[in-house]
């Protein structure tokens, strides 16, 4: 009970936090100062998801991955120099993709309003874009984030909730980041377009307790299946989280998930109110932070 309520008051700490900067974007921020923003980035984006529509996905992890990690400020799109290992090089985030996206849609930006909007707004924008342009829902992207300046990759190991978390240990997680069980479960729903590679999971298929088991907990035919792609040792193997339906974003994961029927309008509602909450994690405004020439490196 005593660490339920620390976890509690941790958590009310960090939300007040988040609110004070959060309380600092608009969705109207660059209406004077580029208002051709929003067509410039859901046209750029189109041109990469109508080629390939799995992109949407990565796009939206990597947006998961830079708020769960010092905040919605684009330290995940910073490479590491010769004296920093940055957030893109720790081992959770050494499979994430579409930073030639977010390279694009920057340059497109500053090309038409240059040194005005920042890296961690135009990857807000472009995981918003994104899931739309795959069926899924849209939502108002509140905007003024400023660009850290500093990615390491030991904060990312720190921050990020690995696979083999449970939910006890998830919750805790996403109220360390003002974030509470329903958006934990409705977040966990944009899995609908996700894959995940064997290795994340092998031990629930093979050696779930030490003694060459399974995880009880799961399907046995489910467990067939996935035996039958994924061998013990395989660390290449990517399957799909929603079987059949992993480029459309839809309510399957999501229903599993909660056990029991949801509406595309009901999931897609929470969905996007649950992104835009996490969307102002930890995010820099005003003067602190800055605003990249380039997504990559800090000025």
């Amino acid at each position: 009970m005593a660490i339920l309520k620390f976890l509690l008051v941790c958590s009310l700490l960090v939300f007040i936090h988040h609110q004070a900067n959060a309380q600092n974007l608009t969705t109207n921020f660059y209406n004077k100062t580029c208002p051709s923003l929003q067509s410039i980035v859901k046209n750029t984006t189109a041109q990469f998801i109508s080629r390939a529509p799995s992109l949407a996905a990565a796009l939206l992890r990597l947006h998961f991955h830079d708020c769960f990690v010092r905040g919605c400020e684009g330290s995940v799109l910073l490479n590491s120099t010769a004296s920093n290992s940055a957030e893109k090089d720790a081992f959770p985030n050494q499979s994430l993709r579409g930073f030639q996206v977010i390279d694009a849609v920057k340059a497109a930006v500053e090309k038409k309003c240059p040194g005005r909007v920042s890296c961690a707004d135009i990857l807000a924008l472009v995981a918003r874009d994104a899931v739309s342009q795959i069926n899924g829902p849209s939502w108002p992207v509140p905007l003024g984030r400023r660009d850290g300046n500093v990615s390491t990759a030991n904060e990312a190991l720190a921050n990020l909730p690995p696979p083999n978390f449970n939910i006890t240990q998830l919750t805790a997680s996403f109220a360390a980041k003002g974030l509470s069980v329903k958006d934990l479960v409705v977040l966990s729903g944009g899995h609908t377009i996700g894959v995940s590679h064997c290795s994340s999971f092998t031990n629930r298929l093979y050696n779930f307790t030490g003694r060459n088991d399974t995880d009880p907990s799961m399907d046995a035919n489910y467990i067939a299946a996935l035996r039958r792609r994924c061998p013990p040792a395989d660390t290449t193997t990517i399957v799909q989280m929603d079987p059949g339906s992993f480029k459309n974003f839809d309510t399957d994961y999501y229903t599993l998930l909660h056990s029991s029927s949801s509406g595309d309008a009901s999931f897609f509602k929470d969905f996007a109110e649950s992104m835009v909450k996490m969307g102002q994690i930890g995010v820099l405004t005003g003067s602190a932070g800055e605003i990249r020439r380039i997504c990559s490196a800090i000025n």
